[in-house]
C-alpha cells in the first residue's frame, strides 16, 4: 500500500472501533435498526448527491445493502445492546476468520496451514471469551455478534467489485441511499412507534447518530472502500486488528466499563490468531511475487 494508503486505512479501526461503542448509550433512544437507519440515511443524504446513481449495478448494491448494510448492522447493535462494548468488539474480529472460510467456500482460496492453525485459534479465544461469567445468560448477544461479523465478511466478496468499478465513495455514499430506508421500514414494522423514538430522543443520542453517519459512513467506510478498491483484501485486513483496542479504551474511558480476566484472555488469544492469519497472508503474498 502506498502512505497515503496506510494512513487511511489506519483510521478506520479508530473511527468504526470508537463508534460502535458509543452506539450502545444511543441505544437508550433509539432501538437497533431505527439507529442503524437514521445513520446510514443521514450518510446517504449528505453524499449521494455527488455521485451518479450506479445504474449498472443495482442488483450489487441491493446485495451489499442488505448484507453489509442494514442486517448485519441491524443484529450487531442488537448484540451490541445486550453485551458489554469491550466483549462486542473482541467477538467482531471473528469477521477475519469468517473471512478465511467465505473465500475457501466462495472464491476457492486455499488457506495455507498456517492460517488454518490461526483460525482455530481465533475460535478458541473465541469460545474461552463466550466463557466468561459476565456473560452468562446473553448467548443471544454472542450470536447476534457472532452472525453480524460473519455477514460483514460475506459482503465484502460483493463490494470489492463494486469499489474498484464507481470508487469507494460512490459505493458508501449510495450504501446510505440503500440501507437507510430498508432499516427505517423494518424499524417501524419491527420496533413499532418510530415518531416516538425519534420525538424523544436525548440531544447526546441525535449527536451520536451524527458521529454513526459522519465518522462512521462519511469518513470510515469511505476511507475504506476506497484503499479496498486500490489493494488487496488480505493487505487492508490487517488494520482491523486495531478495532479491538480502540474498542476497548472506549468501553473503558467513555463507558466506564472494567473488563475482566476472561475478556483480556479470550481478547489476546483471538487477536493472535487474527494476526497470525493476516502475518502469514501478506508473507505469503509477498513471496509469490
Amino acid at each position: 500500500m502506498s502512505r497515503k494508503d496506510i494512513l487511511l486505512a489506519l483510521l478506520v479501526p479508530c473511527l468504526l472501533g470508537f463508534g460502535f461503542v458509543i452506539a450502545k448509550p444511543a441505544m437508550d433512544s433509539f432501538p437497533p435498526i431505527l439507529l442503524n437507519g437514521l445513520r446510514w440515511s443521514l450518510s446517504g443524504l449528505l453524499m449521494c448527491y455527488f455521485f451518479p446513481f450506479p445504474k449498472n449495478f443495482i442488483k450489487q448494491m441491493f446485495a451489499i445493502s442488505i448484507i453489509g448494510g442494514s442486517v448485519q448492522y441491524s443484529l450487531s447493535f442488537y448484540g451490541l445492546r445486550i453485551l458489554d462494548g469491550a466483549s462486542a468488539t473482541l467477538f467482531v474480529q471473528a469477521e477475519i476468520p469468517f473471512g478465511i472460510l467465505i473465500a475457501y467456500f466462495l472464491l476457492g482460496e486455499k488457506a495455507p496451514i498456517k492460517n488454518i492453525i490461526g483460525l482455530i485459534i481465533a475460535f478458541v479465544g473465541i469460545i474461552i471469551l463466550s466463557g466468561n461469567p459476565s456473560l452468562e445468560g446473553k448467548f443471544i448477544g454472542v450470536a447476534l455478534i457472532l452472525s453480524g461479523a460473519f455477514l460483514w465478511s460475506l459482503a465484502q466478496v460483493f463490494a470489492k467489485d463494486v469499489s474498484e468499478k464507481i470508487g469507494g465513495l460512490a459505493l458508501t455514499a449510495w450504501l446510505g441511499v440503500f440501507s437507510g430506508p430498508q432499516c427505517l421500514i423494518a424499524s417501524y414494522l419491527i420496533e413499532g412507534n418510530t415518531l416516538h423514538y425519534i420525538f424523544n430522543a436525548t440531544p447526546n443520542a441525535w449527536l451520536i447518530v451524527v458521529y454513526l453517519a459522519v465518522g462512521m459512513n462519511v469518513i470510515g467506510y469511505s476511507c475504506w472502500y476506497s484503499v479496498l478498491s486500490r489493494n488487496p483484501v488480505n493487505n487492508v485486513m490487517s488494520v482491523l486488528l486495531l478495532f479491538p483496542i480502540t474498542g476497548l479504551l472506549t468501553s473503558i474511558f467513555v463507558l466506564n466499563e472494567t473488563p475482566n480476566t476472561y475478556a483480556y484472555i479470550g481478547g489476546a488469544i483471538i487477536i493472535f490468531g487474527v494476526a497470525m492469519i493476516l502475518i502469514n497472508k501478506k508473507t505469503n503474498k509477498q513471496n509469490q511475487k
